[in-house]
């Protein structure tokens, strides 16, 4: 079996994931961390895992440019989640 098709079935089961778990709980904690929530235990080993994945992922996408701007969008939207989540954090920290 070449490289590519043992990529596209890694590819397809990470897209699987990502479009069917990790995709919807990431956009329903943004929304919740841009109202000011703060990140439960749960939400933050949510977090971990799917950092974990994309990072196990991320060879993948590397030789695959057709994924590259998915990556990136993925990325970024992991980041605005932990920037909001940590001022969140800092605010919560300054009033108590």
């Amino acid at each position: 079996m070449s490289q590519h098709t043992d990529d596209m079935a890694t590819l397809q089961t990470l897209l699987d994931r990502l479009v069917k778990f990790r995709l919807p709980r990431a956009m329903a904690l943004k929304e919740r961390v841009d109202a000011g929530e703060r990140m439960t235990d749960s939400d933050i080993a949510f977090m971990k895992d799917a950092l974990e994945d994309a990072q196990n992922g991320q060879q993948f996408v590397a030789r695959n440019p057709e994924f590259h701007s998915l990556g990136v969008q993925l990325v970024q939207l992991y980041e605005e989640i932990v920037e909001k989540a940590t001022e969140n954090e800092k605010k919560a920290a300054d009033g108590a």
